[in-house]
């Protein structure tokens, strides 16, 4: 008789998992609590405990960056979130992050985000660059943070992404400060963009942040100011000027390349695409 396999242990101690979860409660997890549908059953919760341990997750398995930042839509600007991002560092020049509305159990995914270096943003069709937000204005304002980490390590790791772009696309509206949430991701996705002026960003986005991940962006911003030299003008920082017309006033370092980028190119209009 073979001797037992990997496999066939998984199996027999699926089997009885199964066995013992059909007598049991059902298992559910919080988001289950915000998104329409029944209740996970303990087979569903077994099954992919089973998949768990035999099945690849490798592309997920890269993600080892945690940042959460703030967007507006771009098309509509005050339609205003937090995202919590789960990012690939795949190369020095580009990352690839997942978007949640929170960093808890209870997370809906509600956005892609592609992060890119200063000198491949250079390499971009000029009909792609409006596509692309810059990132130093929430950088040295201290909104965009890595919680969890010691500040000489979040320091190092956000000090690599001063003058880096960012192409963001929302799939589902979870809902901010003012603006109701859907329950399920309906309609289009929308392109996000950043902040880029003091006064854009409501104002509780960031209290409310702040206060749940015990953090304080305001000594981050003291902290950062020290950066401004590394910062070179970007491309896209007024793109929404108009929409906020009491914002002013940014951290030294944050400037507006006007029609040409950092490298001297060419750009076209930073209307919506």
């Amino acid at each position: 008789m073979r001797a037992p396999s990997l496999r066939d242990a998984v199996v027999l101690v699926l089997g009885a998992s199964l066995l013992v979860a059909g007598c049991g409660d059902g298992a559910s997890r919080t988001v289950g609590e915000t998104v329409p549908g029944d209740e996970r059953t303990p087979r569903t919760a077994v099954l992919e405990t089973g998949a768990d341990l035999m099945q690849s997750t490798t592309p997920v398995d890269q993600i080892s960056m945690y940042l959460v930042g703030f967007h507006p839509a771009k098309g509509d600007p005050q339609v205003q979130m937090e995202s919590h991002h789960f990012c690939d560092q795949v190369n020095e020049d580009f990352a690839q992050c997942v978007l949640y509305d929170s960093g808890t159990d209870s997370a809906r995914l509600h956005g892609i985000e592609y992060i890119i270096s200063e000198r491949l943003y250079g390499t971009l069709p000029v009909e792609e660059r409006p596509y692309w937000h810059p990132h130093n204005y929430e950088i040295l304002s201290g909104q965009l943070r890595m919680p969890g980490l010691p500040d000489v390590a979040e320091a190092e790791a956000l000090r690599t992404k001063i003058n880096s772009y960012g192409k963001t696309w929302h799939v589902w509206k979870t809902g901010s400060f003012g603006n109701r949430g859907d329950s399920l991701p309906l309609g289009p996705a929308h392109l996000a963009w950043s902040f880029n002026r003091d006064g854009e960003v409501d104002p509780r986005l960031i209290e409310s942040r702040d206060a749940r991940l015990d953090l304080d962006t305001a000594a981050a911003r003291r902290d950062r100011a020290e950066w401004a030299p590394l910062a070179n003008p970007q491309v896209g920082v007024d793109a929404m000027a108009g929409a906020f017309a009491s914002a002013d006033g940014a951290p030294e370092g944050v400037a507006d390349a006007g029609d040409r980028n950092a490298r001297g190119i060419p750009v076209v209009s930073m209307r919506e695409p």
